[in-house]
Parts: structure tokens; C-alpha cells; sequence
């Protein structure tokens, strides 16, 4: 019979400087169940996964697991316990090969050394376990991000966990990636191995788990059994309040203007993508929808001037444009909204006033230096208008939440009152309160005439915010459908590179 309290958490708190992350938290983990951890960002889900992994050390409180205390001073401690981590960013030595990664600190050896041999026969018998499309051999910088992903999982297996915690697994992954994931999930929990989930996207949990605990502002709320609780019940146990789980505009989509502000002409990148062909009109969201390897990221860098074209041409306003780099795009209103704001959104390093100040420094000079207190007066400004948490200006943005590291990429690009938007990816990762505020916020720029092009690999969203859809296939436009139009089943089947049959 499945231990009801193999992990126990007792009245656990966690209390930085000017912040309690964690309050008197205190619930149970049966073993071998698929257990969700829910809650917004800030919610505290973080912290308490860190101070079971070892990271940190409760302020307050106690953890046991199957009923013995246990008190983690560092992470290697928890992982030689078994207690391993799925990380969402993923960590990983780019200079060695995949089975040094798998096998980091416990490698094979034989007579002193490394013995090769082994360590990549043993390597790729985890990665036949994982169906994962890669060698031993190979070096970690030639994988895609869902690739390093897999891996990680494999590493995990490798370790023989018996507690192993998922952090937002499937936003890197392809649904054959996803489904793999799911399948190795199942072996695992047949095994006894006790799993906790994190994930946004609440289908998955409603899918995968038996139990989830609710989070909010570093409380406990609740912990119930999944099939019990329908998704807007959860939903308002985790926000406090009712928030639409799918993305719909507020206000019925209007006609558009038939205003071209943007118009992308027989674009290529060698290799990458060809021929690509689409209009964008003055106050409309314009969605590209495709699954992984669609390189719908790779066309917006180059319309961002991030990446080199190879042929074709972008006119703007009816104007050719050259956008050579971004800085050259930015002088010609385009701004993007990266997909991984972690590396490509801001820097770590700076506060949120200065971040946000980034695109624009030259209008917070004096006398040819920079102004403080202009980017800090802009920083408040544009803080205020995405509803950041803390409004601090000097806050560490790195620091800050999921959802509100997003939020001050918007502000930085707000900033710069470009008039084209390329927003990819926008709630990739972030809590459901949060995307309900981007939506708000993405149609509001449309409504005051701001034009819009959004990026996202969940349909829900391009379906519901969009007035024109583009579908990509293996760098190829395959299909462009009006909001009239939008059938689920006809959009994954041009997605998947399947002929639609009217």
C-alpha cells in the first residue's frame, strides 16, 4: 500500500531579505504518485522544490521523507539521497559529449581512467530508454534545446532516482517529445519512483497526475485529487480569483485596417528557410502557429535583423527596408520579444530600470552621459503599464519571477514605442494571471493601433487572440487562415505537414 506521507513537509518557511518566499507550508506526498505543484509565479513553488533538492535550507520547519528527517546541505547531498531535479533551464557542459553529461561525477573507470567504452555503452542504453535521436559522442552544443531536455531525463535514470521533480518539461519538447516524456513518466511511477510536477499548462496536469497542491503568495492552499476538480476551480484556487484558462480577445475582433505596415517578400535564409511570403496589417494580431522545427523563430530573427537574409526582401509602410541588424530594425519600429528571455531578453545583471532602458539608450543622455534618473522616471513608467511586481526600478530583474521577467521585456520594448511587435513565445513558461495580463496588454497596443505578430506553439492562444493565422511546416508557409476559419483538427493537420481536405 502507497505510503500516504512519504514526503512530509511540516510547517515549512523560507524568508529571504524583505521577502517571505514560503509561510507555514505543510502537506504530503504519497510515494510513487505523479503529484503536481501548482500555484502563479512568486507563488513559492520554486523555493520549497529547492529546499527539498538542497539548495536551501528551510528558515523554519521540516521535511521528511518516509518519515525519516532529512536536512540537505547541498545538492549533491540530495542527489546521492536520490532526490534528482529535471531542470526547465537546462544545465548542461556544451564542450563534452552527451554520456560525460549523463554521467558527470560517476563516470566508469579502469585502471584510474575513464573507461570510454563503457561509459557510452551504458549511455546508450539510457538513451534507447529515452528514444532519444542522438549518440553517446556527440557534443552537447550540436543539440536542440528538446534534445538537451531528453537528456536530461536520461540523466535522471541514470541516477536511479527515487524522488525525481519536473520543472515546466514539455515547453522545450515536440509532441513526440511529449508523449515520450509522458510514456517514461508512467514506467517510472510503475517503479515506485515518486514524481512532482510543475507545468502551467494545465491539460498536462489534468493528464498526468493523481493529486495536486496549490500554492499562492508562499501559503498552502489546498491539495486534491485531479479528477475531482475541474480546470476553473483550479484555476481560481491558484489565482484567487476567476481568470479565463484560454486566451479570447475581450472585445469582438474588428475589420482591420487594410493598411500593410508590414510586408516580408520571397524571404530566405540558406538552409534554414525559403520563400516566405505574408502581409501584416495595421491593428491586427497576425499568429504563426507550426510544432518544432516549423522555424518560425527563425524567420522573426531575420525579419529583426538578428540573422543574415539570403535572398528576399522587407518593406515597411511601403518602404524597403534593409534591417541588417537589430539596432538597424528598432530605427524602423520593429521590436521582439525573444523566446528565451532568460539569454536573450535582458541582462542578468541589471535592474529593471536599466533593462528596460536597453533599446533606447540615447534618449536617456544628458549632455552626452547617461541620465539615472531618466531611465529610472521611464523604468517606473513602463512598470506601472505592465503592473510589475515589485514596481521597484532598481530591483534585480533576474531576480524577479517568470511572468514578471516577461513583463519587463515588454516594458523595454513598450519603451521604445516601435509600432511593430513580434511577440514569440509570450507566455512561455509563466503562471495563467500572468498570461491573462499579456493578453490584456498585447490587445490594448492593437486597439491604439500598434500592429502585432505573435509566435506560439500553443494553439489555444494563436486561436484565440489572433484575426489571421500563418501555419509553418519545415520552414515553408503551408497554410493562412481567418479567424472565421479556425478549426483545430484543419490547423495541427497543416501544422503536421498533412494535406487538408475541404
Amino acid at each position: 500500500m502507497a505510503n500516504d506521507n512519504y514526503i512530509e513537509f511540516k510547517h515549512v518557511s523560507k524568508s529571504f531579505p524583505g521577502c517571505k518566499a514560503l509561510d507555514d507550508v505543510s502537506f504530503t506526498i504519497r510515494k510513487g504518485e505523479i503529484h503536481a505543484l501548482l500555484g502563479e509565479n512568486g507563488a513559492g513553488k520554486s523555493t520549497l522544490l529547492n529546499i527539498l533538492h538542497g539548495v536551501f535550507q528551510p528558515t523554519e520547519g521540516e521535511v521528511f521523507i518516509d518519515g525519516e528527517k532529512v536536512n540537505f546541505n547541498l545538492a549533491y547531498d540530495a542527489i546521492k539521497y536520490g532526490i534528482v531535479k529535471v531542470h526547465q533551464e537546462v544545465n548542461m557542459v556544451a564542450d563534452m559529449t552527451v554520456a560525460q553529461n549523463i554521467m558527470l561525477g560517476s563516470e566508469p573507470k579502469k585502471h584510474g581512467l575513464l573507461d570510454w567504452k563503457k561509459m557510452n555503452r551504458q549511455a546508450q542504453e539510457l538513451l534507447d530508454k529515452v528514444q532519444a535521436d542522438m549518440k553517446p559522442t556527440d557534443k552537447i552544443r550540436s543539440l536542440s534545446v528538446g534534445q538537451m531536455q531528453v537528456l536530461q531525463i536520461a540523466k535522471a535514470l541514470f541516477l536511479d532516482a527515487k524522488i525525481v521533480s519536473f520543472d515546466e518539461p514539455t515547453a522545450s519538447l515536440s509532441s513526440r517529445e511529449t508523449e515520450i516524456l509522458f510514456n517514461i513518466m508512467h514506467e517510472m511511477q510503475d517503479k515506485g519512483i515518486t514524481i512532482l510536477y510543475v507545468s502551467h499548462r494545465l491539460d498536462e496536469v489534468f493528464k498526468m497526475t493523481q493529486r495536486a497542491t496549490v500554492l499562492r503568495d508562499g501559503k498552502y492552499i489546498n491539495t486534491f485529487n485531479t479528477q475531482d476538480m475541474t480546470k476553473e476551480e483550479l484555476i481560481r484556487s491558484m489565482v484567487g480569483r476567476d481568470v479565463s484558462m484560454f486566451a479570447r480577445r475581450m472585445k469582438p475582433r474588428c475589420v482591420q485596417s487594410d493598411d500593410t505596415v508590414l510586408e516580408v517578400k520571397n524571404l530566405s535564409v540558406n538552409n534554414i528557410f525559403e520563400n516566405i511570403n505574408f502581409k501584416l496589417n495595421k491593428g491586427e494580431i497576425l499568429g504563426f502557429y507550426g510544432l518544432v522545427g516549423a522555424k518560425r523563430t527563425d524567420v522573426m530573427r531575420a525579419i529583426f535583423g538578428a540573422d543574415k537574409i539570403s535572398d528576399g526582401e522587407i518593406a515597411i509602410n511601403g518602404k524597403k527596408v534593409n534591417n541588417s541588424s537589430p539596432a538597424v530594425a528598432i530605427s524602423n519600429g520593429v521590436g521582439l520579444i525573444p523566446e528565451n528571455r532568460k539569454t536573450e531578453g535582458f541582462i542578468r545583471e541589471f535592474s529593471n530600470s536599466d533593462n528596460i532602458a536597453l533599446p533606447a539608450l540615447d534618449h536617456f543622455k544628458t549632455r552626452g552621459l547617461q541620465d539615472f534618473g531618466k531611465k529610472k522616471k521611464n523604468g517606473i513608467k513602463y512598470a506601472d503599464m505592465v503592473n510589475l511586481k515589485p514596481r521597484d526600478p532598481d530591483f534585480k530583474t533576474f531576480d524577479l519571477s517568470g511572468g514578471n521577467q516577461q513583463k519587463v521585456v515588454l516594458a523595454k520594448w513598450l519603451s521604445t514605442q516601435v509600432d511593430i511587435m513580434i511577440f514569440d513565445e509570450p507566455t512561455k513558461g509563466i503562471d495563467v494571471g500572468a498570461k491573462a495580463e499579456i493578453y490584456a496588454l498585447m490587445e490594448q497596443l492593437v486597439n491604439e493601433g500598434k500592429s502585432i505578430i505573435m509566435v506560439s506553439s500553443e494553439l489555444p492562444e494563436v486561436i484565440g487572440l489572433s484575426d489571421r493565422m500563418l501555419v509553418m511546416n519545415a520552414g515553408k508557409i503551408v497554410a493562412e487562415i481567418d479567424s472565421s476559419d479556425f478549426d483545430e483538427n484543419r490547423i495541427v493537420t497543416y501544422a503536421l505537414g498533412g494535406e487538408v481536405h475541404e
